[in-house]
């Protein structure tokens, strides 16, 4: 049986009111930039986007994924770049830094062999507090209206980093 395939109005069709414009815009800035998307039904979250940095067929190539979880738009950053922009993670809204201060500590800082091979975690400062987080929770927040300029900031800073060429 081939498997199904997805368009982003089947995403948006899950999606809250508020968050619509919020997928749409994202997927526009991130279209734009090169990255292909990507949406699969997984066992975990349902029905995802995601968006991948062109010629990176690992994890390592995502820049964020979409899901909804409770009724609630999610998103996942992966921000890989994060010590380019620490202006950005400095400005984040004390909700979003609870957000980030709620997830998992890097069990690899702990044991370096207890997490998989490729997991470096995330070992970084806002306003100065130290954070070891995992490289999934890390930065997972709800989408809110209050919170979707920050989050679009934060996509906007890693694109770029990942597309800026290496010199």
């Amino acid at each position: 049986m081939p498997k199904a395939k997805y368009q982003l109005e089947d995403f948006l069709a899950i999606v809250n009111h508020d968050g619509k414009e919020f997928v749409t815009a994202v997927h526009e800035m991130l279209t734009q930039a090169g990255y292909k998307p990507k949406i699969q039904v997984t066992k975990s979250t349902g029905l995802q986007l995601a968006y991948h940095q062109p010629k990176v067929k690992s994890v390592a190539g995502i820049v964020c994924i979409f899901f909804v979880l409770n009724d609630k738009l999610t998103i996942r950053i992966y921000g890989t770049n994060y010590k380019a922009y620490p202006d950005v993670l400095n400005n984040l809204p004390e909700k979003l830094v609870n957000q980030i201060d709620a997830a998992a500590n890097c069990i690899k800082f702990a044991d370096p062999e207890r997490c998989w091979k490729g997991c470096m975690g995330y070992d970084l400062h806002i306003n100065g507090k130290p954070y070891q987080k995992c490289i999934v929770q890390c930065f997972q927040f709800d989408v809110e209206p209050d919170t979707m300029p920050h989050l679009a900031e934060l996509i906007q800073c890693e694109s770029q980093e990942r597309m800026t060429p290496v010199v």
